[in-house]
């Protein structure tokens, strides 16, 4: 896919604005410091995952964080797209949809078993954008987190 690009330590300085862009838009209260150390062991090539740039590589408009784990129940390795952000000023031009299809295809290819995400329940316009690009809810299901 030509609008996917697997970040690279050189792509930080055009991917970490883009991460601090979309932490402050979720509300998430983290700062440069911790955005960098969560980013950089995935920019050099981290078994726990990868980054990919959305669009031109010297421009790029977005990213999305693919993590890896594996499952019993699925058979095999998973992934969790863990972020996905497209710049505010170029949303539903179909870029976001265009990179999950992108991501899917490579995950499948790369033989992971099964891609999961997280969404607001209370985000309709989210939901029924990931239902577009064959994402499911799991019913009876609920993503939970222990901070440690």
């Amino acid at each position: 896919m030509k609008s996917l690009h697997l970040a690279i330590p050189e792509d930080a300085d055009k991917l970490l604005p883009l991460v601090a862009a979309f932490h402050a838009e979720r509300g998430f209260v983290t700062d440069a410091e911790h955005q960098s150390a969560a980013v950089l062991p995935l920019l050099e090539g981290s078994p726990h995952g990868a980054i990919w740039l959305i669009g031109p590589r010297r421009a790029p408009v977005g990213y999305i964080v693919v993590t890896f784990g594996w499952s019993v129940e699925f058979g095999g390795l998973d992934g969790i797209v863990d972020e996905l952000y497209i710049r505010p000023a170029v949303r539903r031009r179909g870029m976001g949809f265009e990179a999950l299809n992108g991501i899917s295809k490579a995950m499948k290819d790369a033989n992971l078993k099964a891609l999961h995400l997280e969404a607001d329940r209370a985000d309709e316009r989210l939901i029924g954008f990931y239902r577009r690009a064959r994402f499911a809810p799991r019913e009876d299901y609920m993503f939970m987190s222990r901070l440690l």
